[in-house]
């Protein structure tokens, strides 16, 4: 048996090439990340890897719409997009593949 802790993982990633990882691979990424009301990032797109993000709680504001929880959003590679949280959120965010330095910042 295996434990670990959230709260020692690297802004809430779980699984990936990264440390600390509970099973270390490119194929995926998985985190579970919490946001407070206000927290945002910047516009961003990736190259080469799709990304999901599930709304657990909260509301958030992505490609210029609110989600709210239950929404799943899909972010395609070139798809450009900045993350608002409106509320105080947790979000499931899965990439695939586990693409290293595949973020880049929108000028």
């Amino acid at each position: 048996m295996k434990t670990a802790n959230l709260n020692n993982m690297l802004k809430g990633w779980f699984i990936g090439n990264f440390e600390p990882s509970l099973y270390k691979t490119n194929d995926v990424e998985v985190a579970v990340k919490k946001y407070s009301k206000g927290m945002r990032e910047d516009a961003h797109f990736h190259k080469i890897a799709t990304e999901y993000t599930v709304l657990i709680t909260g509301k958030v504001k992505m490609f210029d719409q609110e989600f709210t929880e239950g929404d799943i959003v899909v972010v395609e590679p070139g798809d450009k997009t900045a993350f608002e949280c409106l509320e105080d959120t947790t979000t499931v965010v899965v990439k695939i593949p586990g693409a290293n330095n595949d973020k880049y910042l929108c000028d």
